[in-house]
């Protein structure tokens, strides 16, 4: 998610299964045959409260496969979207513990789950 070029990041909390105190986008798993657009949507309300009608798709990019470093032999199939949105009140669930705007090239300083650099940089 971008605002004035700025890109939203989420601290995943430790309450998470995977990927703990790390800093991603919204993310979320695709249930059963989902559309990964309608999925995308329904996360950035869950971890966000920011609702469809204050979002704008502005890229969707190809789905992408990552290595997870937790489980051996294992990837985690990614659909990267990117959405604008206008200074939006962020509420928080137990998902994540902390949100900061950052510049895309200050993305390197934070601790991140994997590949989340890569994702953004398919979608910029």
């Amino acid at each position: 998610m971008i605002q004035d070029g700025q890109c939203l990041i989420l601290k995943r909390s430790d309450r998470v299964r995977t990927m703990k105190e790390l800093w991603a986008g919204v993310s979320g798993i695709i249930e059963g045959n989902e559309d990964p657009l309608y999925r995308a949507k329904k996360e950035i309300l869950e971890e966000t409260g920011i609702t469809e009608n204050q979002i704008t798709l502005v890229r969707a990019a190809s789905q992408m496969s990552i290595d997870s470093p937790q489980y051996a032999n294992h990837e985690w199939l990614i659909f990267p979207f990117l959405f604008s949105v206008d200074k939006p009140k962020i509420r928080l669930n137990w998902e994540n513990s902390e949100y900061r705007w950052i510049s895309p090239s200050d993305m390197t300083k934070f601790q991140t789950v994997p590949s989340l650099e890569k994702v953004l940089a398919s979608l910029l």
